[in-house]
């Protein structure tokens, strides 16, 4: 079986959850990552320069062989099953998980409404607002959802449940959305304790200084 991860050279959530479950798992892929000028193309054609085609012009991307999976928790859960990151056989385990990368989208869907708007002084009051009457809401919920009595965010291993989450939320208080706190995570400990479980894991850290750009701000954990 030969894998191509397609994404951008940004470690967004959305294509890490994947992308670290096959290195977690040892399963070799290409990492191809494209340009933003390719991906406007891609948006009017469906296809890669090279003629690979995307099917809903969108990414992250999978190529399976000949076949091109799209769809972030599509592709997350296909991964995870490869790596023992995702339930091949419980189906409760594996809905508790889905809902979490769900969330995760909620949330993602939320905050990139704020970038269609170019006037600072009016995004600048509309990042505040949104934070402030929105993602707290969710941030909330998701501290509360979580069972203290597992290690991780659902059972006692981990899956692309933490690994989403964790790099969502790094993404979130990195500093590079302007306008948003960078230590909103303290206010959720169980949050926090499993952000830093992820972030302290030795093939995270050994994807980081494989991957990640030098100086990367990957998170205010």
């Amino acid at each position: 079986m030969k894998l191509t991860y397609i994404y951008f050279d940004f470690p967004f959530w959305r294509a890490e959850a994947g992308r670290i479950s096959l290195y977690i798992g040892d399963i070799p892929f290409q990492d191809l990552k494209i340009t933003s000028d390719e991906f406007q193309r891609v948006k009017l054609s469906g296809k890669l320069d090279n003629g690979i085609k995307i099917p809903f012009h969108q990414l992250p991307c999978l190529i399976i062989d000949k076949f091109t999976l799209a769809q972030t928790s599509a592709i997350s859960r296909y991964c995870g099953k490869l790596s023992g990151l995702y339930p091949k056989d419980n189906h409760l385990l594996a809905a508790k998980i889905d809902q979490y990368i769900d969330l995760a989208t909620d949330i993602t869907v939320i905050i990139s409404k704020t970038f269609t708007e170019n006037d600072d002084a009016k995004r600048k009051v509309l990042r505040k607002k949104v934070f402030e009457d929105e993602l707290i809401r969710k941030f909330k919920m998701l501290e509360k959802s979580i069972d203290t009595s597992n290690k991780w965010i659902v059972g006692k291993s981990m899956t692309i449940a933490d690994i989403s989450i964790w790099r969502l939320l790094g993404w979130l208080s990195s500093g590079s959305i302007e306008w948003l706190p960078t230590n909103f995570i303290k206010d959720y400990p169980k949050v926090q304790k499993i952000c830093k479980r992820v972030d302290g894991h030795q093939k995270i850290i050994d994807w980081i200084e494989k991957t990640y750009p030098k100086g990367y701000k990957r998170g205010n954990y």
